[in-house]
């Protein structure tokens, strides 16, 4: 199958759906040792350097340009610069479901067409397994640290929906204390073991934002997914996000909040506001280049876990 990668949140099941696999470009970046020479955002500057030199196989790639992230517009061209073929895909800041279905039916033709309808429904049974996994992560019988690992990989379902399952099915179930609840809110954190991190020193992770992005949004063809990824929160006005992210930690009943942002992300400017309009305890992190958290990370970590233990 053609490997297409993916700069953000691209419905996969429309790529399962034209024969093709898709391939979150995000993903190999925690792990990775790039320290790229010319950056604002350490995410879109490593992928942008990896896809310039061929360091990442794939057949072609999908920018999301409108909505999300605002630093791959321009890294997205220099890609297509380079003579891969790109698309560039956009979100609708008002949430117009009929224009999120033109897009994605550009979408399609850039893929070549549906070849294979049933894929929408696969993606779909999938996705109900990942909100199983978060419901379990939250009453404290799956780790947090594995949670998010299997979650994060539904922006692409690893390019293998029937070898994702098996991976899925083969999760252990066990009892995990869950003193310190906190939800993670913004970008995933560009160190690989951040939630391993956090739950060493006493705080468990049991909502993670953008992966939960992942899992909720589905269809059983274009027209009806289209109306599901038109409330992709990041893609939105702040104020709708703020209320459905209130909502979200109401229901998971979380001590805390994390607000962890990205080195000249846009995202960073939304602190400020969400720090005044959600009544929890927030600790801002920001971080910068891949690898593991750095020690004044877990500094600050271990300090926040002590002032909820004070609450």
């Amino acid at each position: 199958m053609p490997k297409t990668g993916i700069t953000a949140l691209v419905p996969p099941e429309i790529i399962f759906a034209c024969g093709g696999a898709p391939f979150d470009v995000n993903n190999v970046i925690p792990a990775s040792k790039k320290y790229p020479r010319n950056k604002l955002c350490a995410w879109t500057a490593i992928w942008k350097e990896m896809l310039v030199n061929r360091e990442i196989q794939i057949d072609s790639l999908v920018v999301v340009a409108g909505g999300d992230c605002h630093n791959a517009l321009v890294d997205g061209q220099k890609v297509a610069m380079s003579g891969l073929p790109t698309h560039f895909f956009f979100y609708p800041f008002d949430g117009d479901p009929e224009y999120l279905e033109s897009q994605m039916y550009r979408l399609t033709e850039f893929l070549g067409s549906i070849r294979y309808p049933e894929r929408f429904k696969e993606v779909r049974e999938l996705k109900k397994l990942g909100r199983m996994i978060d419901d379990r992560r939250c009453c404290g019988k799956i780790s947090p640290a594995e949670a998010f690992s299997t979650l994060i990989s539904f922006s692409d379902l690893r390019g293998d929906p029937g070898m994702f399952k098996r991976t899925i099915e083969a999760i252990r179930e066990g009892d995990f204390e869950l003193d310190n609840r906190v939800a993670l809110i913004g970008v995933p954190p560009i160190y690989q073991d951040f939630h391993e991190a956090a739950q060493s020193l006493g705080l468990q992770i049991v909502f993670d934002e953008l992966p939960y992005e992942f899992i909720r949004h589905e269809g059983t063809d274009i027209r009806d997914t289209a109306r599901s990824y038109c409330n992709y929160t990041f893609a939105r006005p702040l104020g709708l996000r703020i209320n459905f992210l209130k909502k979200e930690l109401d229901k998971r009943k979380v001590d805390g909040v994390i607000h962890y942002t990205q080195f000249a992300c846009h995202h960073m400017l939304e602190d400020e506001v969400l720090r005044k309009e959600l009544d929890y305890p927030v600790l801002t992190v920001q971080g910068d280049l891949p690898g593991s958290t750095p020690q004044q990370i877990k500094l600050r970590l271990e300090a926040f876990r002590e002032m909820l233990d004070r609450l």
